[in-house]
């Protein structure tokens, strides 16, 4: 838990990219959580065994690993085998699918939890999508609860920014600590996010993902001569 505590009102950096993308490499990755840490960054974020292998074999800070296996449903470290993978690679704290939705393996978010438990000493952050999904994931045992899957489990709407209702109401009913995730764009939403009652803030795509920070940019200039 002295773990959690050093991400107290910090930032953790979600350093992925997409496959097929050319900074899709482990090397690349550990290279930008290099980065991302030497700007203050108090965790880091990564996806797939084999980066979180790399980055948390260079990195001082802690890791907080997951794997995505498909791209409907539940695909966020959607089984205990997903979750011990990610584990064993070296991650302090497995992110997974903490929705109610059911789980491929057929387990319960509270059996994929123990089963980790049992075998390494990782912790859990469960990413949510609902008020209702963060307390079935504090019973469940999680460590940690983000709000990563808001608008994308169906339980709430999609917005263009960061879903700060959903940080506010999550923070007002648990007893674990919270972090703010998705499309948080700028340092004013995530101070106010902390405002709003989140432990910490996690920002990926406006600090690591050059397509997209490039992509907002050509969006906002006028067309180029015809």
């Amino acid at each position: 838990m002295n773990l959690i505590k050093t991400m107290r009102g910090g930032l953790i950096v979600s350093c992925q990219a997409y496959p097929g993308e050319p900074m899709r490499d482990p090397r690349t990755m550990t290279q930008v959580a290099l980065s991302v840490v030497a700007g203050g960054a108090v965790a880091v974020r990564v996806e797939g065994p084999d980066d979180v292998r790399a980055v948390s074999a260079q990195v001082p800070v802690p890791v907080v690993g997951l794997w995505k296996d498909g791209t409907d449903g539940v695909f966020i470290t959607p089984t205990l085998r997903h979750a011990l993978a990610v584990a064993e690679a070296g991650a302090h704290v497995v992110a997974l699918d903490g929705t109610r939705r059911p789980r491929p393996d057929g387990r319960t978010l509270a059996e994929t939890i123990a089963g980790l438990r049992e075998a390494t000493e990782a912790l859990v952050m469960a990413d949510c999508g609902s008020v209702a999904d963060a307390l079935a994931a504090q019973e469940a045992g999680a460590d940690l609860l983000s709000t990563t899957l808001s608008g994308y489990s169906g339980e709430r709407p999609m917005r263009d920014g960061p879903d700060l209702e959903l940080v506010a109401a999550i923070a007002g009913e648990v007893s674990v600590p919270v972090v703010a995730e998705g499309r948080i764009r700028t340092p004013e939403q995530a101070a106010v996010a902390l405002e709003r009652g989140a432990f910490a803030v996690c920002v990926g795509t406006a600090i690591t993902h050059p397509a997209s920070i490039t992509r907002w940019f050509r969006e906002t200039l006028p067309s180029g001569p015809e």
